[in-house]
């Protein structure tokens, strides 16, 4: 049930800790800067000798981080700057009763936490490997890593609709704090249905949705009478995408093709891509967009979801190699709404019409998320997913809300189309 890629042996799961002379200066000038950047942190940082630090770090209550092994803690950071921050948590040498929380005062303070001179030392950090870009042989690699693991295992911790991207709740359940679990499902459906209708999506539609999910949004689509051609590069979701498909009767008006994005052919009147466009890499948004005006029928119209991030941020952060990458998602990099425009504008027909945000929602799906999979513990084990396991998991769901929590990242829907034929 679970991939070859999946690592189960705890004891050799992560990094030796960083040794040597050189590890150890840059383990001491790490701490210096880390005490330095946490004092003025509403955080409540506890150390082993009784140390706490943090602005106002009596007070309660602040987000607590408890580290466990300084000397291990600064090392990796002082080697592996972010990476070795989440490979720290994944070794157990910090931990926190609430990952989101610390993360989320972090992130908010994150261009600020590292001076700027030595920020230019980014580039000393590992790079990106070759082997993760997301060429077409890299690309099927690269998602298998992450969507094949188990759909057992993703069953856990979504919904019944299965969906594995933002929901968008109504305004008024965020401002009374009334997101709940309960709500996720419709959460999930108001979401794809508002991306359906941007689209154009109605009885009689050619639609092609590029990366199928586990199906929901392609049922959603038939169910208006659309005919649907749907493509991915898992064939775990494949598998259990064709089977919801078929229980919900529409396996006649919905095919689903384990195909790269750069292998469609065909002309559809109505193109919904959701949250696929991170796992591209900034080097191939020229043939992704290229490949989008290339299948959209004349007069047609193009939904888009996707995670952004600040635009000079994004130029920053191009060339370094992330926690993320490394742990969850190989190839991946978020754009920023300009890129998304910019790209599209500089290397096609198409033009942005319409964006609208909703980051505050995602946090919320995270943290609905997080919840249910911390709860199912057991079961994630019964899955023989072991302990280091479910510590990457929880600082990947963590580190994912905090980065929304923070206004660090953005979710926007995106409706692209040729000016000229919507005159």
């Amino acid at each position: 049930m679970t991939s070859s890629c999946l690592v189960t042996t705890t004891g050799d799961a992560h990094p030796p800790v960083p040794r040597g002379l050189c590890a150890r200066l840059l383990a001491g000038g790490t701490a210096a800067l880390f005490r330095r950047a946490v004092r003025r942190l509403p955080l409540r940082v506890e150390l082993p000798d009784g140390t706490v630090l943090g602005a106002q770090a009596d007070r309660e209550p602040l987000p607590r981080m408890i580290i466990r092994d300084p000397a291990a803690f600064f090392a990796r950071i002082g080697r592996y700057g972010l990476i070795g921050f989440g490979e720290s948590y994944t070794a157990g040498e910090w931990t926190a009763p609430d990952p989101a929380a610390v993360l989320t005062v972090l992130a908010t303070d994150l261009t600020r936490l590292i001076p700027a001179p030595l920020q230019r030392f980014r580039a000393l950090l590992p790079a990106p490997p070759a082997g993760e870009r997301g060429t077409a042989a890299n690309a099927r690699t690269n998602i298998e890593h992450h969507y094949d693991l188990s759909n057992e295992l993703f069953q856990l911790f979504l919904d019944d609709t299965m969906t594995y991207s933002a929901a968008l709740f109504e305004d008024a359940e965020l401002e009374r704090g009334l997101v709940s679990w309960e709500r996720l499902a419709d959460a999930q459906r108001h979401k794809i249905d508002r991306l359906l209708d941007a689209a154009g999506v109605r009885s009689g539609s050619r639609v092609l949705e590029i990366g199928t999910g586990w199906g929901e949004l392609s049922v959603r689509a038939a169910a208006r009478g659309a005919i649907v051609h749907s493509v991915t590069l898992s064939a775990r979701q494949l598998e259990l995408a064709r089977l919801r498909v078929a229980a919900a009767g529409f396996s006649d008006t919905v095919r689903i093709e384990l195909r790269d994005y750069r292998e469609i052919h065909g002309s559809y009147d109505a193109i919904v891509s959701v949250e696929m466009i991170e796992a591209v890499g900034y080097r191939y948004w020229p043939t992704y967009f290229q490949c989008l005006d290339r299948l959209l029928a004349p007069g047609g119209s193009i939904a888009l979801q996707a995670i952004t991030m600040p635009h000079r941020r994004m130029l920053a952060t191009r060339g370094t190699y992330t926690w993320i990458q490394k742990y969850i998602f190989p190839g991946g990099f978020l754009p920023s709404a300009a890129a998304i425009e910019a790209t599209a504008a500089r290397h096609t027909r198409l033009r942005v019409r319409h964006q609208y945000g909703f980051g505050t929602h995602y946090a919320e799906t995270l943290r609905l998320w997080r919840e249910r999979f911390d709860s199912r513990r057991a079961e994630v084990d019964a899955l023989g997913f072991d302990a280091y396991f479910r510590r990457v998991w929880q600082f990947y769901l963590a580190y994912s809300e905090a980065g929304f929590r923070s206004r660090y990242l953005d979710v926007r829907h995106f409706v692209l189309d040729r000016p000229r034929e919507h005159r």
